[in-house]
């Protein structure tokens, strides 16, 4: 039978770890320019850290671990015979994969409170996992690339986040993505102000899907959730909402007059924008999405979602967010917290489909020496060792080359590799050197003078 691999995971070949690499080391110094400090947490977590935090469509979506051993002992024999497996999954299984790195955070926060420093401002690159249905740019299991800062309310750290975003972009050389950004206070306004306050999520769940599935879906969906026909046509408006942010933000000031916490979600916007627009931004836009909800429950506050550049056909590369509370799940309350992600995967298929590859370099050795002559092996690997000691990147071709076939197949290897000095045999105590269609004699010396 022929080996395969889980649906929605994936091998990655030595240029495409390159390439995953260029793009990590762009976004870990761009988070350490802006004062973030790395940390790491385990890849399983106790289902009762995970669960219940992301809603229910989240929920289904999260990876449940099997207890180790008899896993059905422990579980009620009635359950088993119901087969009812949201029943039984609680007593078959204690711990799940993560399914972002928030929650995570979250729970670091709050157990190694004491040992912190607030505001704390942490990043954090590691894979998460997700039993979501497969497609272009939408994998189960992926990494994302996080910074948050808790333990401020300040709106300057929304301004320093969109300034992250486009540093990042600009770095990568990847103009012309978008940052969008809204505000959850405004929805909560827009939900008091039709009469639906008790269907917010519902309300921003479906509002969130209408670039998807258009205003009939999204009326639909708002429909079937409960919300009435004569609230729905008050948010017609917010369905071709237009304009420059400015435009925007006084179009909803008019609409919210009458809520104080949406009018609160548009001078937090307003701030922003008037910030930015005085600091200016490299290579991305910003805009005003009123549609923008993301479906995580934990929002309070400016929510972000990043586009790619017009005309590449992607979903979000990032997004993110305020959580006034979300240490409070844990116990630790009033904490206010932001945070953004960078979707590295959804990236790296927009500069894979720019062509913005090009300047990456896969790891390879400075020197090959190649191995024709077995009396030579010693002397080629004490080379290697002073080259290496050297902090010059060196190799020997393992295998002994007993032909013409097989010293071809040597400097083929060379060629294909791209390997700049390549060593061929010893005379007179010195390297036979070739690089760029010369070739020289040189002592082990001189070989690491030509090569730095």
């Amino acid at each position: 039978m022929k080996p395969s691999i889980p649906k929605g995971t994936r091998d990655f070949s030595p240029t495409e770890v390159a390439n995953r690499t260029y793009i990590m080391n762009t976004i870990k110094t761009a988070f350490e320019t802006f004062g973030f400090q790395p940390i790491e947490t385990p890849s399983f977590e106790n289902s009762s850290t995970l669960m219940g935090k992301y809603g229910e469509e989240g929920d289904r979506l999260i990876f449940k671990i099997l207890n180790s051993g008899d896993f059905l002992k422990k579980a009620d024999e009635k359950l088993l015979a119901e087969k009812n497996s949201l029943k039984v999954t609680s007593q078959i299984s204690e711990k799940a994969l993560r399914y972002d790195l928030t929650v995570p955070f979250a729970r670091y926060v709050v157990q190694h409170q004491n040992d912190i420093t607030f505001p704390f401002k942490r990043y954090q690159v590691q894979p998460v996992w997700r039993a979501d249905r497969p497609q272009k740019g939408r994998f189960r299991e992926f990494f994302q690339c996080d910074a948050d800062v808790v333990g401020s309310k300040s709106l300057v750290q929304e301004v320093e986040f969109i300034q992250l975003y486009d540093t990042v972009f600009t770095n990568l050389g990847l103009a012309g993505t978008t940052i969008k950004m809204n505000n959850r206070k405004i929805l909560s306004g827009i939900a008091e102000v039709i009469g639906a306050s008790d269907k917010l999520i519902d309300f921003t769940v479906a509002l969130d899907k209408l670039d998807k599935i258009g205003k009939d879906g999204v009326v639909t969906e708002m429909l079937s959730k409960g919300i009435t026909s004569e609230a729905i046509e008050k948010v017609q408006p917010l369905f071709d909402f237009s304009g420059s942010n400015l435009d925007k933000l006084a179009s909803l000031e008019n609409m919210l007059s009458t809520s104080e916490e949406g009018l609160q979600g548009v001078n937090d916007l307003r701030f922003v924008i008037n910030t930015i627009e005085v600091l200016g931004l490299q290579t991305a836009g910003l805009e005003i999405d009123v549609t923008l909800a993301r479906g995580l429950n934990y929002y309070t506050g400016a929510i972000f979602e990043v586009a790619a550049p017009e005309g590449v056909k992607m979903g979000s590369i990032g997004g993110g967010g305020r959580y006034d509370d979300l240490t409070g799940i844990f116990g630790l309350k009033d904490v206010s917290g932001v945070g953004i992600s960078f979707g590295l995967d959804r990236i790296y298929l927009v500069l894979e489909e720019l062509g913005l590859f090009k300047s990456v370099d896969l790891p390879k050795p400075k020197v090959l020496f190649l191995n024709f002559n077995e009396a030579e092996i010693l002397l080629k690997m004490k080379a290697i060792k002073t080259l290496r000691d050297n902090s010059i990147k060196s190799e020997l071709y393992p295998d002994v080359a007993g032909s013409n076939k097989q010293q071809k197949k040597q400097f083929k290897y060379a060629t294909t590799r791209e390997i700049e000095f390549v060593v061929t045999e010893i005379e007179n105590d010195k390297f036979v050197v070739k690089n760029n269609g010369e070739q020289f004699l040189l002592s082990v010396e001189e070989l690491i003078e030509k090569t730095k």
